[in-house]
């Protein structure tokens, strides 16, 4: 599984954007089958047929949202397009009011409460897994470090918290997994940490990891390349003075991803977890082992994921609170895209306001 991740990243963003949509689409078939598996005796009308167009509608709003943030050249340029940018939001509600008015008009008198389970059954799973894929795209349109990174250090803990527990667990976590030990918790943890700072000093130097993935007009295609950011560039921080007889180093050089590294290794190995602890309860709750068999010996695609979700929306949540700024290259590729009647507008607003504030020479 670790030789297919690295092959999957060798091959490229977009790639990688596949592979999260099929792991999507797969981790809600095996959600949306349990409930299925558990009501199909009664003989639901629509029930997989709704839950399947809902994830039709949920996919095509959120992936439309996309191609019109990182794709806005493009879709100037062609006019269906356009049309389809414009009214995104309008056909997207439309397509849910239709699915909507469906399971209205699907309801039978006899299992009203059971087809009210199943349409929030539906929502919930299209909310925990459909929203989560999305923001890791929008990780990965950050550079591949930001996807990489988490999910790297999610599987790290998995496997150190199942090491240090086989060896050295003696006092039971949770009662919903009663293998998981403090001792593996604890352990997982500093093992993270340390992987999370070795794994940055790695990829930070590569231009290829650390740069955003923008669509290139020219050769429509994704790029990977530009001036590295102070974010991936090595600086020198001082030792804290009651650390210095035990480094024996006053100062230190290393990159400021890192320190953002412990941060994300920090989550993946106290929070993280608890992703799996809610899947855990999820399946007791349902008196099943796996999501599914999948994967022989490891369950359903679900089973392996579970902890991904949490990671993915804390990720995107701290870029947006402590990393991202503004973008002027893609504010200029926007600017660009615009009719030139448009553009002069902008420019005499602009030029208006720089008046304003400075006078006529600063306009």
């Amino acid at each position: 599984m670790i030789t297919f991740f690295f092959i999957i990243i060798y091959l490229g963003p977009m790639v990688l954007m596949t592979i999260v949509m099929c792991v999507q689409i797969k981790c809600f078939h095996e959600i949306i089958t349990i409930g299925y598996n558990v009501y199909h005796s009664y003989d639901l009308p629509w029930f997989r047929t709704l839950s399947w167009y809902f994830l039709l509608c949920v996919n095509y709003f959120f992936y439309g949202e996309t191609v019109t943030d990182y794709f806005f050249t493009l879709v100037q340029r062609e006019e269906p397009l356009r049309i389809l940018s414009r009214y995104h939001r309008f056909i997207s509600f439309a397509l849910y009011l239709t699915g909507f008015c469906m399971f209205v008009l699907s309801l039978v008198k006899k299992h009203y409460r059971l087809q009210f389970y199943m349409f929030g059954w539906t929502h919930v799973t299209l909310l925990i897994v459909v929203t989560q894929s999305h923001l890791i795209i929008h990780n990965l349109f950050e550079g591949m470090i930001w996807f990489i990174v988490p999910i790297s250090c999610v599987i790290c803990n998995d496997i150190m918290a199942y090491m240090f527990g086989f060896f050295f667990g003696r006092t039971p976590l949770i009662k919903l997994s009663p293998k998981k030990t403090w001792e593996g918790f604890i352990g997982g943890f500093f093992s993270t940490v340390l992987f999370g700072l070795l794994l940055s000093y790695v990829m930070s130097g590569y231009r290829c990891f650390t740069c955003p993935v923008e669509f290139n007009n020219d050769t429509n295609s994704f790029t990977v390349d530009c001036e590295p950011s102070e974010l991936f560039q090595l600086q020198e921080y001082n030792v804290p003075v009651g650390l210095h007889s035990v480094l024996g180093w006053r100062t230190v050089r290393m990159y400021p991803f890192q320190i953002h590294s412990i941060a994300l290794s920090t989550f993946a190995s106290l929070i993280g977890p608890f992703g799996g602890f809610f899947a855990s309860g999820f399946k007791r709750a349902f008196k099943i082992k796996d999501f599914a068999n999948t994967i022989p010996g490891h369950g359903g695609i679900m089973d392996r994921f579970d902890c991904q979700y949490l990671m993915a929306t804390f990720v995107n949540v701290y870029i947006a609170s402590f990393i991202r700024g503004p973008n002027p290259s893609k504010l200029l590729q926007q600017l660009l895209a615009l009719r030139p009647e448009q553009q002069l507008h902008i420019f005499n607003a602009l030029r208006a306001h720089l008046a304003e504030r400075g006078g006529p020479e600063e306009a």
